[in-house]
């Protein structure tokens, strides 16, 4: 059995979680970042195939989510407002996604889909501290990279 990536995080009705939250006041967590695609269905099929997104229809384009974070995507025909000052092109991305299970199962998966690793394994940071890494790139060009981390 080859492992697939799984969200660390999950979204929850507000209903369930109003009492904690009201408890602990305001807090800050990544809900969403954007990347930006030259063709929609090779970056879908790479994104939902390898990395394991859901795709969420948004308009004339898609987003990606993992659990309870979102990768919203740009690309060719949708106009978005606001924007960055200078917008991410497609390839000029940088993500890492954390991979449950050894990083021998993410070396595999890649494989499996017949993904190059470019570096790694290697010892890298994230945040849950020290894990090993494996960095390959998606069809347009940007790094992406799986981490583990060591069972506790």
């Amino acid at each position: 059995m080859v492992d697939t990536p799984v969200a660390d995080t999950e979204t929850l009705p507000v209903a369930e979680v109003e009492a904690t939250l009201a408890q602990l006041g305001p807090a800050v967590h990544l809900d969403h970042c954007v990347i930006h695609v030259s063709d929609w269905d090779r970056a879908t099929a790479f994104y939902r195939d390898v990395i394991g997104a859901e795709v969420i229809p948004v308009g004339a384009g898609v987003a990606y989510r993992f659990g309870g974070v979102q990768l919203n995507v740009h690309g060719p025909g949708k106009t978005v407002e606001p924007l960055a000052r200078k917008p991410v092109m497609p390839g000029g991305s940088d993500l890492c996604f954390r991979w449950s299970g050894p990083i021998e199962g993410a070396v595999a998966h890649l494989a499996a889909h017949g993904v190059e690793v470019e570096l790694g394994p290697v010892e890298r940071q994230g945040a849950a501290g020290a894990g090993l890494s494996v960095y390959f790139r998606d069809p347009d060009g940007s790094v992406i990279e799986f981490i583990t981390y060591p069972e506790p």
